[in-house]
């Protein structure tokens, strides 16, 4: 078997365990849609790839999602905690992009690399009409971004019980206040974890109440043997 044939085939093998893990987004409060995006979006993975996602959440509760998010797939072993490398960080999910459906246009700077990833996001989970707003809202700086068509890998949108009941107990007030705390709590953690990078790293840190980015290389390019499609 050729390199191109062993790559396609641990691509399909990651993205069947990528798809099954991805069904638990089912269970997560206020996670509205979820695109698959880094290496599985672009194909460049190798055996020590992540999952990368951008999840996309209820107005106002962005903290509390990614709370629920961590939570959840922490629970099973699944997710990608920062002190993970190589083969520990091997098919966990990366949880380094969340954005708001009141403000899920996304930041600059857009380079090729960018460009090129936020085009290829894959449907994981979440409603038609979400997935399209999200993805219309990117086209003024992205053209050659898509409508979600039919994928297989997408998991659908229902929502379980457990996910509408902990939306209800974490709706008006006493959800207001628990986003407040959870915020609170998480930006400590992450001015925190900032505080310990070494001097010249610049890593893409986003942290507000409509968007939170956290990829650890600020400027990226694409492999010189990337084509366009």
């Amino acid at each position: 078997m050729d390199l191109i044939s062993r790559r396609q085939v641990l691509y399909d093998k990651k993205w069947r365990v990528f798809v099954r893990r991805a069904k638990l987004f089912r269970q997560a409060p206020f996670v509205d849609f979820v695109f698959g995006a880094g290496s599985m979006a672009l194909g460049n993975v190798t055996e020590e790839s992540d999952f990368d996602v951008l999840v996309g959440t209820r107005t106002g509760r962005i903290f509390t999602a990614r709370f629920f998010c961590v939570l959840l797939f922490g629970l099973f072993g699944w997710r990608r905690k920062k002190l993970m490398h190589h083969e520990a960080a091997s098919d966990k999910i990366c949880f380094n992009h969340f954005v708001t459906l009141s403000s899920s246009k996304l930041s600059p700077p857009y380079n090729d690399y960018w460009n090129a990833l936020y085009e290829r996001l894959v449907p994981i989970y979440g409603r038609r009409d979400l997935l399209d707003e999200f993805l219309a809202k990117n086209l003024e700086w992205n053209n050659r971004v898509q409508k979600f068509g039919d994928d297989l890998r997408h998991v659908g949108s229902e929502s379980s019980f457990l996910k509408k009941t902990f939306e209800v107990l974490f709706s008006g007030f006493f959800g207001d206040f628990a986003e407040k705390v959870l915020k609170r709590l998480q930006v400590l953690r992450i001015e925190s974890s900032l505080l310990h990078d070494p001097p010249g790293f610049k890593p893409r840190i986003k942290y507000s109440d409509t968007e939170l980015e956290f990829h650890p290389i600020g400027e990226r390019s694409l492999p010189a043997d990337f084509l366009y499609s």
